[in-house]
């Protein structure tokens, strides 16, 4: 009997916590997300201007719409990660008269997507003469579900589910003055990733090369020039180079190599990248394909208020190198 009674407790008490099991998923968080525009970490922002961008009081009132009913984003798994764009934008002065300053705008980039979009972040500078992909672990980022405060507060998250996720970076700004200038740098370079090979087979592959042909004698300036192999010849190339005396003509025969070698490596890399795509696609389930085929990407910049500028004439559908521009800017 004992045993029996024991057993009755045990179903009593699972039955109570199916029932606490609640679902926050899109449809059941209206008002709470006025702040998830902050959730989502804004990637490529540099460290001192991190705190900037939220001086101003900025409304994605348009954001906390699209997940309501009848919404973009209504019962949708969503993920986002957050952008910033410098831009000179005008005020209003305390006595009525305008000023401007260059702000970083935010904006939230929302992907719609029954699984996250990629788990990596291309690294790439200037100065860099490739790029790197690399896990966003490593960068301390990753996908995290989001939870409204006021849920946290009074229960264990390991009991609720979210259909929203936003990229979340665990890096500890105080922690920033003991890593090296060149790890720091990287946060800026970052750029969330997306391999998109089903999109990328109606892409027209670049043929131009970038040349920085160097001297012996290093206090000559290198060549700087973009070879076009398209449309460019070597011969005729070099002998416009020498008519215009960027180019000495006994150096003629090595720069000719020497740009040879570059397009050489060019179009391996990109033979290489055609047959990774092609085994890529192949292996690919259908319902990935379908996934990737019906991913939407929409870009949401904050509305206008009484105490923040217009930025309607700053909006952009480019989102970046590997996602290229959103489905819909709002």
């Amino acid at each position: 009997m004992a045993s029996t009674s024991r057993n009755r407790s045990r179903s009593r008490q699972r039955a109570s916590t199916s029932k606490n099991v609640t679902t926050i998923s899109p449809e059941n968080e209206r008002g709470r997300l006025a702040d998830l525009w902050k959730e989502a970490f804004p990637v490529g922002t540099e460290w001192d201007q991190y705190d900037k961008v939220y001086e101003i009081n900025w409304d994605f009132k348009n954001l906390e719409n699209a997940f309501e009913d009848g919404g973009l984003l209504f019962g949708k798994r969503v993920y986002l990660f957050g952008c910033t764009e410098p831009q000179l934008v005008w005020f209003k002065n305390e006595d009525g008269s305008d000023i401007s300053r260059v702000v970083h705008i935010p904006a939230v980039v929302a992907v719609t997507s029954p699984f996250p979009p990629s788990d990596k972040v291309g690294i790439k500078s200037v100065q860099m003469e490739g790029e790197m992909i690399v896990p966003m672990k490593e960068m301390k980022m990753g996908w995290i579900p989001y939870i409204p405060e006021d849920v946290t507060e009074h229960t264990s998250l390991e009991r609720y589910k979210t259909q929203i996720f936003t990229l979340k970076c665990t890096q500890r700004r105080a922690a920033l003055k003991q890593l090296r200038q060149e790890r720091i740098k990287k946060y800026e370079y970052c750029l969330p990733y997306l391999y998109q090979p089903l999109k990328e087979e109606d892409v027209q592959e670049d043929t131009i090369v970038n040349i920085m042909y160097p001297f012996d004698d290093e206090s000559k300036p290198p060549v700087v020039a973009e070879y076009d192999w398209q449309f460019d010849e070597y011969e005729e190339f070099s002998d416009n180079l020498i008519e215009g005396e960027e180019l000495p003509a006994e150096e003629k025969e090595k720069f000719m190599a020497y740009v040879k070698s570059l397009v050489m490596a060019e179009k391996k890399k990109l033979r290489e990248a055609r047959e990774a795509r092609k085994r890529a696609i192949e292996e690919m389930s259908q319902e990935t394909k379908d996934a990737l085929k019906n991913m939407q990407f929409y870009k949401f910049y904050p509305v206008k208020t009484d105490d923040t500028p217009d930025i309607s004439d700053k909006k952009a559908a480019f989102i970046n190198r590997y996602y290229g521009k959103a489905n819909q800017v709002l």
